[in-house]
């Protein structure tokens, strides 16, 4: 078990704490959730905080409450993917999480695994899809089995599985509503496991049984369906490869501070990488705090870990 120990306790370090949440992106509902409990944990444990909902006059917010740090809660585009990382740069402004450029690569699941495959890191094979696709020979190339994504969207949205051209083209009439690049890659359908990462520490690995079709936006954050497995059952020398590759992976984006790993097993047994979530969920279904819990920090406890790590 991973225990990771706070190493400071006078609170008035961090001066006035800006929560930045809900935003403009399609995960809105979600970001929403996790900076009202970041918020409510930095209450609890007598930080000066206060929330700002990050709509056009964010900027201006920023301003005008005169913060010492930030904490990110934005999911999704335009909170997780270097933009607002950017500006709280420009303004000079200490962050949780990782910068700018780590941000952007993590969002960008395209860019990500050319990285990824670059450096001889596990992840599937991929397409892009546009209007000019040979809907069969793209299914043929895939497997026959696929799953399509928008290329820079979190949770989930905007992703559907398919096995035949017609859903396929549908499938990327779709994706493409959320994002002018879409990606299909061949169809995992091993299990599902997620790592934490705080600090310089990967947190027990976390298996996720979903009931839906796939692990979708409903299965993540509102069905009771869900189950969730810590420890992950794995053999203690997987444990410890799944843990290796998920820093490995965190480590070559650049990330910093927190964040979490997602990945499959494919048919051979191997693990795959998905994707980094550089600002991760924080509400009740949330998986860090799960992790967190499986390592003996509590929400609270997990929350000033993370703005500590703004510290450094």
């Amino acid at each position: 078990m991973t225990h990771i120990q706070s190493t400071v306790t006078d609170v008035s370090k961090f001066g006035r704490v800006g929560v930045l949440y809900g935003g403009t992106s399609s995960e809105r509902e979600i970001s929403l959730l996790s900076g009202q409990a970041i918020y409510a944990a930095l209450k609890n444990l007598g930080i000066n905080a206060v929330a700002i909902d990050a709509q056009d006059d964010v900027l201006q917010q920023l301003i005008q409450h005169e913060l010492d740090y930030v904490f990110i809660a934005l999911h999704g585009p335009g909170g997780e993917d270097g933009t607002v990382q950017g500006a709280l740069e420009y303004l000079q402004l200490p962050y949780t999480g990782s910068g700018v450029l780590a941000s952007a690569l993590a969002m960008d699941k395209q860019r990500c695994k050319q990285l990824w495959k670059g450096i001889g890191l596990p992840t599937c094979d991929f397409i892009i899809l546009n209007e000019d696709t040979d809907w069969k020979a793209a299914l043929v190339d895939l497997g026959g089995k696929a799953m399509v994504k928008p290329a820079s969207e979190g949770s989930s949205i905007g992703m559907r599985p398919v096995e035949n051209a017609d859903q396929l083209k549908s499938a990327w009439l779709h994706a493409a509503s959320f994002d002018s690049v879409v990606i299909a890659e061949p169809l995992l359908e091993g299990e599902e496991y997620t790592v934490a990462v705080l600090g310089n520490n990967a947190l027990p690995s976390i298996r996720i049984r979903s009931e839906e079709i796939f692990y979708d936006y409903k299965a993540k954050y509102f069905s009771d369906e869900t189950s969730y497995f810590c420890p992950s059952g794995l053999s203690e020398d997987r444990e410890e490869e799944i843990r290796q590759l998920s820093l490995d992976a965190f480590n070559s984006l650049g990330c910093i501070g927190w964040g979490r790993v997602d990945l499959m097993v494919d048919r051979q047994g191997n693990f795959q990488l998905l994707e980094v979530n550089t600002v991760p969920g924080m509400t009740s279904h949330s998986l860090v705090p799960m992790a967190a819990i499986a390592s003996g920090i509590d929400f609270d406890q997990l929350v000033l870990q993370i703005l500590q790590e703004a510290l450094r």
